[in-house]
């Protein structure tokens, strides 16, 4: 069991790092700050020093740049360079919850990865980071909200197992079922305004559009502004439900679009889970991790920082989508590739991804490649339409296969992942994912 992987793994992790010198590396999506958030506060009670890394992704020549003199701990990333790792002379842990070859000799360093576990339990890092943290002192319980966010950011709250159920508890979160739109804790109308999750066609971005479906719905105004999610009757909600469905083309919709809200304690206020897992995100998107990490933290300053950052994020959102939406997308037999080139930040484009995975606007199971700059590279995002889509295709093996073939470096899951590969394969990369999906497509 997993508990047990943790208890052993947290023993040796607090004897090993007692008097030394630690780096702390961890990936910059919410999962990622969160983790870093949890670890930093657990070393802090423990006395130790310890330097900080947020990185976009994890790269060789970032594990060759790694201090030799410092005990290494790595957060959220890791599992797709184990063999560059162990060739190391530091002292490796490894907190991470992607996938791994089940080839891969990790017996060199320390790691913690339900993969890895006898018996697997869908969890992310910043609740492993959690667990490692509650074992070591019950003082770290006061991180469990963290965890439940990094969780709802890696959007793993579908399933709720016993170990996650423990950290929720743990927490006190409360959960509600209703409309996955979030923020659920402000006023309607915004939220519908700014909804990605799901993208509701003629409602997202279109203040015209939330008044119509609002004023078909029977939801009116109180004073001044509408009611929040959280705060609507029965009635107004299924009237709510309704008229989202509507405009909605997926089979499964009123299943994929109705869920758990988290409502977890936030700098003394109970916020929607999803709206400060998307502010956590959207500050690391927009180039500001440390902003991130600070909220997180509970600095007040940074909160005001992230809320500014936040409305610009969306944004930037709004924007990419309608790009997308206008723009020409290369189309084959369940599959899309967009290639935005410069005219969506990298730091987004998986975003945008999974936007419109989530969006119905594709068929479950229908690949979608999504492709930016970064420089003198290209950052590429894969994810698979649905939220729980049943294709035997596997998106970290397809992303893997490409990214090894033109010198590039890949990682992820079954239903999403990415690769870094340089700018001057641009074409070459198109042509290798047709031809791949392609023949995916005739052996399905």
């Amino acid at each position: 069991m997993i508990l047990t992987d943790i208890n052993t793994f947290s023993s040796k992790f607090e004897e090993k790092i007692k008097g030394n010198m630690i780096h702390l590396v961890s990936h910059f999506d919410t999962d990622g700050i969160t983790s870093a958030a949890i670890m930093s506060t657990i070393l802090k009670r423990l006395d130790a020093q310890f330097s900080l890394k947020i990185l976009k992704s994890l790269s060789k020549e970032d594990i060759q740049d790694f201090p030799k003199d410092k005990i290494l701990i790595l957060l959220d990333l890791g599992s797709s360079h184990i063999e560059e790792l162990s060739s190391l002379n530091n002292q490796v842990f490894v907190i991470d919850h992607h996938e791994i070859k089940d080839t891969t000799d990790t017996t060199k360093i320390n790691i913690i990865n339900p993969h890895l576990s006898k018996e697997y339990e869908n969890l992310c890092s910043a609740e492993l980071c959690y667990l490692i943290g509650r074992k070591i002192s019950s003082e770290n319980q006061d991180l469990s909200h963290l965890a439940i966010i990094g969780m709802v950011g890696d959007t793993m709250e579908k399933h709720i197992n016993k170990t996650r159920d423990k950290i929720i508890k743990d927490a006190n979160v409360k959960v509600k079922k209703g409309l996955l739109i979030y923020p659920s804790t402000r006023p309607l109308d915004k939220a519908l305004e700014f909804s990605s999750k799901p993208y509701i066609p003629g409602v997202t971005g279109d203040p015209k559009g939330v008044y119509e479906m609002l004023r078909e719905a029977g939801i009116e105004k109180i004073g001044k502004t509408f009611k929040a999610l959280i705060d609507l009757t029965d009635q107004e909600m299924k009237n709510l439900v309704t008229s989202v469905m509507l405009r909605l083309s997926s089979d499964n919709k009123e299943k994929e679009y109705l869920g758990n809200l988290f409502l977890v304690k936030f700098f003394n206020k109970i916020e929607d889970a999803r709206e400060v897992s998307a502010m956590i995100n959207a500050c690391s998107r927009m180039d500001h991790p440390g902003i991130a990490l600070a909220f997180c933290l509970g600095s007040a300053t940074a909160k005001k920082r992230a809320e500014r950052i936040y409305v610009k994020y969306r944004q930037h959102i709004i924007s990419g989508l309608k790009h997308i939406n206008k723009n020409k997308k290369i189309k084959g037999r369940e599959y899309i590739i967009i290639n935005a080139q410069d005219k969506i930040k990298d730091t987004i484009i998986g975003t945008m991804a999974s936007i419109l995975s989530f969006s119905s606007i594709y068929k479950e199971g229908t690949i979608i490649i999504a492709m930016a700059y970064n420089d003198d590279k290209i950052k590429v995002s894969s994810r698979m339409a649905g939220r729980n889509p049943k294709s035997p295709r596997n998106l970290k093996e397809l992303m893997e296969s490409v990214a090894q073939t033109l010198g590039g470096e890949s990682g992820g899951h079954k239903h999403a992942a990415g690769c870094m590969i340089k700018k001057e394969h641009e074409n070459e990369f198109i042509k290798l994912v047709k031809k791949k999906l392609d023949v995916e497509i005739v052996k399905v």
